[in-house]
């Protein structure tokens, strides 16, 4: 049996450790790290494609489709952003 407790645990250790670390980030160094965390996205996108993809009860299924729908949006929104940042610094 799955110790959900131990799940939750992990979950928000991480988010505030993932919290910690952004937070101590440069701001000169947001493009890359948004570079990294759309890598990171990518890969969360190919597991929640096998996921929502495979032959799970529907429950799994559907919250792989949900981790899909939010691993996509953090890609598009991330490259946007970079994009943004970049036209900044473009000379006129």
């Amino acid at each position: 049996m799955t110790d959900y407790w131990s799940m939750v645990f992990v979950f928000v250790l991480a988010t505030f450790i993932g919290l910690g670390v952004i937070r101590r980030v440069s701001r000169l160094l947001y493009t890359p790290l948004m570079s990294l965390t759309n890598a990171i996205s990518a890969i969360a996108v190919v597991g929640s494609i096998v996921v929502a993809g495979a032959d799970y009860p529907t429950t799994i299924r559907l919250i792989g489709a949900v981790a899909l729908f939010a691993s996509m949006t953090n890609i598009v929104s991330g490259f946007l952003i970079t994009d943004r940042m970049l036209k900044m610094f473009k000379k006129q």
